[in-house]
């Protein structure tokens, strides 16, 4: 058995052509507002990413690139500024973010309706409760690229290695919400293969380079990776994709995978916010 990829880069190129048919008729145009803090590599690709990608649909992108050094109370001022700015409908701060910076602060100060990345405590109650009106975007792109290949959910047993805000937890429960029997696992778990093994959807968001064996899924699972991890000149999954394609029935690419479904995911989510606004 050799696994069929699950082309997220090809799945995420026409849920973008459809938003951009979409926002075309649009009388207002959505915006989106990203701010930065400091100068890490990686972060400002996967921003100049978002900003091209807004760029390419039409919704006007406002890029706010703050030091390093700015303070917790100056970034929570500029939130509050956007929060009021009728012309801009999502609000996105990239991580990570500074230590001296308090995550749960940021994202309690984003309003409800322009938290596109869904990670206001309001939003991620609200998606506990089964209530998916706005939620994180790696997470709903992951049930998007399942749902887009028709892969079953319902009834199935879900493993998912990485116990994140922004990711694993949310992940779980977007797979809870459609009657999968999950499994969230983490840096405390012990045995790890003794829950992967058994497992017909297993997502890996862990950040921890192949750290997934062949040995530890069975014949026929389906492999959804969400690591992004240089190694080398290298980019890899938290995955040994060579081997584990050999035993999968589905797995995704990295790069190409869940990648392009998180910033599509984030154009939809600022689509929706901007409708919601004109409601």
């Amino acid at each position: 058995m050799t696994a069929e990829i699950l082309d997220g880069k090809k799945v995420a190129e026409e849920i973008r052509a459809g938003l951009k048919r979409e926002v075309a008729i649009m009388k207002q145009k959505p915006g989106l507002a990203a701010i930065i803090l400091g100068n890490d590599p990686a972060s400002r690709i996967y921003m100049n990413i978002k900003h091209k990608a807004c760029a390419e649909v039409g919704i006007q992108s406002e890029l706010y690139e703050l030091p390093e050094t700015t303070t917790e109370a100056e970034l929570l001022r500029l939130i509050r500024k956007l929060n009021n700015n009728t012309e801009i409908h999502g609000i996105l701060v990239q991580l990570p973010l500074p230590k001296h910076v308090k995550e749960q602060h940021v994202f309690a100060a984003i309003a409800v309706e322009k938290d596109v990345d869904g990670l206001n405590e309001r939003n991620m109650g609200r998606l506990m409760a089964g209530d998916e009106k706005i939620v994180p975007c790696t997470p709903k792109g992951i049930i998007r690229l399942l749902e887009h290949y028709r892969i079953k959910i319902e009834g199935q047993n879900a493993v998912v290695v990485g116990a994140s805000n922004v990711v694993g937890r949310p992940t779980a429960l977007m797979l809870l919400n459609r009657n999968a029997t999950v499994s969230l696992c983490h840096i405390k778990t012990g045995n790890l293969a003794e829950y992967t093994k058994p497992a017909d959807i297993l997502v890996v968001a862990a950040g921890s380079p192949c750290l997934i064996k062949a040995g530890m899924v069975k014949d026929g699972v389906v492999v959804i990776d969400v690591g992004i991890n240089r190694v080398g000149n290298k980019i890899i999954g938290d995955v040994d994709f060579e081997a584990v394609r050999e035993k999968a029935s589905y797995i995704t690419p990295v790069p190409g995978g869940v990648g392009p479904m998180t910033v599509a995911m984030l154009l939809e989510n600022t689509v929706e916010a901007c409708k919601n606004c004109a409601k």
